[in-house]
């Protein structure tokens, strides 16, 4: 958005540029967005023909490349020229990349969630300690190495006489 200065005397009024361009917002043509990408407008074609990359499109249909559109074309070809990848190859790397997006970003959706079930669990036992009016015992907290008994399985036995029955 352009904001005008303030008037000075015998000044034209002078419009100061506050241009924020969307990283993912389509203003290149093709032949500039090949300019940009220091490469042929053909290979652009070709690279959006096999699926490494989506320009948007205008409502006359012409091909708008964002500058995150020239970003991946000039990544695609330090891969192709300085790392010898052919095309497969970069093909391969950018789903690899995208799949290690998504887990992460279920990963990060999972320890959320977690952590929100932690906290739920923490409030119901406290709930539950509460209600009872007493401490309780977690589970396997008398279990016999714990009380002091020798390792191995070997326990102490207790005999318990029954009444029988006639």
């Amino acid at each position: 958005m352009a904001k005008r200065q303030p008037k000075r005397p015998g000044a034209a009024p002078k419009i100061r540029a506050e241009a924020v361009i969307d990283d993912e917002r389509g203003v290149f043509m093709i032949s500039v967005a090949a300019e940009l990408a220091e490469m042929h407008p053909q290979t652009l074609r070709m690279y959006e023909a096999r699926g490494l990359i989506t320009p948007k499109r205008s409502p006359k249909n012409t091909r708008l490349y964002s500058q995150a559109d020239i970003e991946l074309l000039r990544r695609i070809q330090r891969m192709t020229t300085e790392e010898g990848l052919n095309l497969a190859g970069v093909e391969t790397v950018l789903e690899l990349e995208q799949r290690v997006e998504k887990m992460r970003s279920d990963i990060a959706r999972m320890r959320k969630q977690a952590a929100e079930m932690e906290k739920e669990m923490s409030e119901e036992l406290e709930r539950l300690r509460k209600s009872l009016g007493g401490e309780l015992v977690p589970y396997g907290a008398y279990e016999p190495e714990k009380l002091g008994a020798p390792k191995g399985g070997s326990s102490t036995r207790i005999r318990i006489r029954r009444p029988r029955s006639s």
